[in-house]
């Protein structure tokens, strides 16, 4: 009896997910519990297992391919059994990348009639809503069978080909965590409406502390890591900025878990530090290396990205002063840090040169209005400018 591998659903919000890897080809044996497929989620990755000691007979999605949840990924037997047609399973077969659709000169051909074509029926679907003709489509499925992505291919082509007075260099999918991230951003900015507040810090405190652990302590730590404990800190003194909206209610977290955004190859991801009040600067350091590393790998799992409440993004690395971040939802709020420089500043009457930094706290004003999130503003300074992480 054959088993259907089928897309997994791992969360509510889980629509659909990317395969990166097959560790099994067709004809490949595997064993109950070994891994047969690597699947990236809602911004990480898992290891689907297989449920059954068998043969891969069949795979029905290829590396790179977004596949919604539910739809059969792979057929699993023993050799020589049947497998249902493809058709039936609302799939189609995976294809080698460098196959690609060629638009035909069928302006000068007899086209053939729509009947005789052969298409899958997702291909046949997806023509009719846009008006295609499928004999204009050079088919790369099995007997020239024209596929659903042979459809898409053929749009893109065709719509590049509209566009004049622009040369198209390239077109980039958006697939696996750049859809997601995109995705997530369009919910940021369309869901919560976002005030943003700008506020100049003086950073010779943590710049100075930051050396003295270094060569008293041999620790070496970042100013983001610095700026968990800070924000943590900061956190347990209004809560409110540490919650939610959802439906009619704010629901305020009684764990304060910060996210640090991570670039990556393949996109931002969010990391989460759970409990980030009660550790200590050392431990807080360590995680965000690790977390960072594991992002930068494609090694995150699920309980590395899950249940933060608040984020913070630092881009001063890339020398930029300041910046509106967007909401990462479904959280309250997230800090932007730019980078810290030197600046003629005032004080008591004299003009002093300091290391000055600008943060960017940007909220839902669902949740909080400007007052509170300006008191947590001031609570944050004053914890960074008094180095203040007990």
């Amino acid at each position: 009896m054959v088993t259907m591998v089928k897309m997994p659903k791992s969360s509510l919000t889980m629509e659909q997910g990317t395969i990166l890897k097959w560790y099994k080809k067709e004809g490949d044996r595997i064993e109950k519990g070994e891994p047969l497929v690597q699947i990236m989620e809602e911004k990480s990755t898992i290891d689907l297992e297989s449920t059954v000691s068998a043969t891969v007979l069949k795979i029905l999605a290829g590396e790179n391919e977004d596949v919604p949840v539910g739809r059969i990924i792979a057929v699993l037997g023993e050799p020589g059994e049947e497998i249902p047609p493809l058709e039936e399973l609302g799939v189609e077969e995976a294809k080698p990348k460098a196959l690609e659709p060629e638009l035909k000169a069928s302006k000068f051909e007899e086209a053939k009639p729509y009947a005789e074509v052969k298409a899958s029926p997702l291909a046949k679907k997806l023509a009719k809503e846009h008006g295609i003709d499928l004999s204009e489509i050079k088919g790369t499925g099995p007997g020239g069978r024209v596929t659903e992505s042979d459809v898409q291919k053929y749009l893109e082509a065709r719509a590049a080909l509209k566009v004049e007075g622009k040369r198209v260099k390239e077109t980039i999918p958006v697939t696996g965590l750049r859809r997601i991230v995109a995705e997530r951003m369009v919910m940021s900015a369309t869901t919560a409406p976002r005030i943003t507040l700008f506020m100049e810090v003086d950073a010779s405190g943590i710049k100075a502390f930051r050396e003295r652990l270094k060569v008293f302590e041999n620790l070496q730590v970042s100013y983001t890591d610095i700026l968990v404990k800070a924000v943590a800190k900061a956190l347990k003194e209004h809560p409110i900025i540490n919650s939610t909206f959802e439906g009619d209610s704010v629901k305020i977290f009684e764990d304060v878990n910060i996210g640090v955004a991570v670039a990556t190859d393949m996109g931002l991801v969010v990391p989460v530090i759970h409990n980030a009040d009660q550790l200590p600067l050392s431990e807080i350091s360590e995680k965000v290396r690790i977390l960072a590393e594991k992002a930068r790998e494609n090694r995150l799992e699920r309980r590395d990205v899950s249940d933060g409440t608040f984020t913070i993004t630092n881009l001063g690395m890339y020398d930029i002063d300041t910046f509106t971040p967007l909401i990462n939802p479904p959280e309250c709020a997230i800090l932007g840090v730019g980078r810290i420089v030197e600046k003629p500043i005032v004080k008591a009457g004299r003009i002093e040169v300091k290391p000055m930094m600008i943060l960017s706290l940007s909220f839902d004003h669902r949740i909080v209005d400007g007052a509170p999130a300006s008191r947590f503003m001031q609570t944050l300074k004053k914890i960074i400018e008094g180095v203040d992480l007990t």
